[in-house]
């Protein structure tokens, strides 16, 4: 079987606490065709210094950006692989990701893009908020057009697609802070539905520091926006904005706000 070659991008800033399990994590996946790029913008703390040793196995482009959005698109518009994803620099790939994925897109060419689960964890990588991740399994088994127009239950360290679709989609809305990956989503999904696998493929990890973790209210906001930029269905929009209401109180409660 001729497996696709396969592009991951790593936008970084001041994660040295993680930085190295996430490169590690991409490194021993082993997949015979791989393409990984780190884009950092000028980290302070000790990434830089760890991204060092790891040159002679990856691409690392140093330099300002203006924030984590431009450093992806940086990195898609430089990836070779025929598929492409993004794992942020404080997430990691489980053993075994890249070859599910890569199989599977060689047995599926017509196939646009995937899904899987994904794990959620802490800063020391214990595994926290099963419900949360249990419920979005659950909704993952809807229509897409149901779990995407009600919430973003796609995981985004665990998604896949081919790159010779930003040749008609562009690349990722570099105004968004929160959910560009909600609005890329949404783009694709005009498109095709995506396979929606049911191994987890990656663990997406909250801590103090990340977006996630201390932004849910201003990401929740936006994430209201971007649906409305795809439909005006008063329906959609309604459940959509209720069930952003009940997963903002539950989040408040889970994390003592």
């Amino acid at each position: 079987m001729d497996l696709p070659s396969i592009s991951v991008i790593t936008p970084s800033f001041n994660q040295g606490h993680f930085i190295r399990q996430t490169v590690e994590s991409v490194l021993c996946q082993q997949y015979p065709k791989l393409d990984y790029t780190i884009i950092d913008g000028l980290s302070t703390d000790n990434t830089l210094s760890i991204l060092e040793t790891y040159k002679s196995q990856l691409r690392l482009i140093v330099e300002q950006d203006s924030g984590q959005t431009d450093a992806i698109n940086k990195g898609l518009r430089s990836a070779q692989g025929e598929i492409v994803c993004w794992l942020n620099s404080d997430d990691y790939f489980l053993p075994g990701t890249l070859q599910a994925v890569g199989t599977y897109f060689a047995q599926h060419p017509s196939c646009l893009w995937l899904t899987g689960d994904c794990l959620i964890v802490d800063e020391e990588g214990t595994i926290i908020q099963q419900p949360i991740r249990y419920y979005k399994r659950l909704l993952r088994q809807l229509p897409v057009p149901v779990y995407l127009g009600l919430t973003n239950a796609v995981c985004q360290p665990a998604t896949f697609w081919r790159r010779s679709i930003h040749a008609q989609l562009g690349y990722l809305d570099e105004s968004l802070r929160y959910t560009m990956d909600y609005d890329w989503w949404l783009r694709l999904k005009s498109i095709q539905p995506p396979v929606v696998l049911a191994r987890p493929l990656t663990a997406f990890r909250i801590h103090k520091d990340s977006k996630g973790g201390s932004e849910f209210s201003r990401q929740f906001e936006e994430d209201y926006a971007v649906l409305t930029k795809y439909t005006s269905n008063t329906l959609t929009r309604t459940a959509h904005r209720l069930h952003n209401t009940l997963i903002n109180s539950i989040y408040r409660v889970l994390k003592k706000v």
